[in-house]
């Protein structure tokens, strides 16, 4: 694994720590290589629940595409760079298919591709001093990739907003208009952050994976087709055996044992 990036294991939860805090955790093909690498085989590990993803220092989570080149793939020629950039996508796809919650823990500003980072994360913890934009429209680009995800998370309005101006909000507003799901003083984040992600290790594995996986698939599906696929995934969810220990250790009053299937 890269040093770009940092991973550490334990009861269940995978942390992985971009590792770039000169340059602001921004993402380099090699960052961005690595953090692929690393969904994908958290993926197939079924001694992982939950998967934390942060950055390093107290500056930033990040700031998004390395804008010395290397990360907008500038210096390789249009197809190459092109290429590159579709790299970026499919990070976001690795996040979206990693079958497990994945929790951004926000130690600093989230910025462009970091903030779109964040928000492909299922849920966003931040320090309340944290700030939240796309501010490429400043130096004359359009964040486009990371439109995909910041339609799914953001009120209209407030996105051309945020698109538009170039502008940052405070993780208050970012809480406010719903983009976060806590922000705490800096002394406090780990302890939030572990809150979460104890809760979701304790969660049964199948149900948690069927039940995200049909989450992302209906966000796009129309309504009818959206239903039927439900009552489909319902009947799966049923047939587990972790479904039936849940529902015997409800009636015997006890926690209960998942199998993970």
């Amino acid at each position: 694994m890269s040093d770009e990036l940092l991973i550490e294991v334990g009861w269940g939860v995978a942390r992985l720590t971009m590792n770039r805090p000169d340059s602001r955790n921004s993402l380099n093909p090699a960052l961005i290589a690595a953090l692929i690498e690393a969904f994908d085989r958290l993926a197939k590990d079924d001694s992982v629940r939950v998967i934390e993803l942060t950055g390093a220092g107290d500056k930033a989570f990040s700031a998004g595409g390395d804008l010395s080149g290397q990360g907008l793939g500038g210096g390789d020629g249009m197809l190459v760079g092109h290429l590159g950039r579709a790299r970026f996508a499919e990070l976001l796809r690795a996040i979206r298919d990693a079958g497990k919650p994945v929790v951004a823990v926000v130690q600093g500003h989230a910025l462009g591709g970091g903030f779109g980072l964040a928000l492909a994360c299922d849920l966003v913890i931040a320090v309340d001093d944290a700030t939240f934009g796309t501010p490429e429209i400043n130096v004359g680009l359009f964040p486009m990739i990371i439109l995909a995800v910041l339609l799914r998370n953001v009120p209209r309005k407030k996105l051309l907003e945020l698109i538009l101006l170039g502008d940052r909000v405070s993780a208050a507003e970012a809480l406010r208009w719903g983009m976060i799901n806590e922000a705490v003083p800096r002394a406090e984040l780990r302890a939030a952050a572990d809150r979460y992600l104890q809760k979701l290790a304790q969660k049964s594995p199948v149900s948690m994976k069927l039940g995200r996986d049909a989450f992302y698939r209906v966000a796009d599906l129309p309504f009818d087709a959206a239903l039927d696929y439900l009552n489909s995934q319902l009947t799966l969810n049923l047939m587990t055996e972790d479904a039936m220990e849940g529902m015997a250790a409800f009636i015997q009053k006890r926690p209960p044992e998942w199998k993970g299937r």
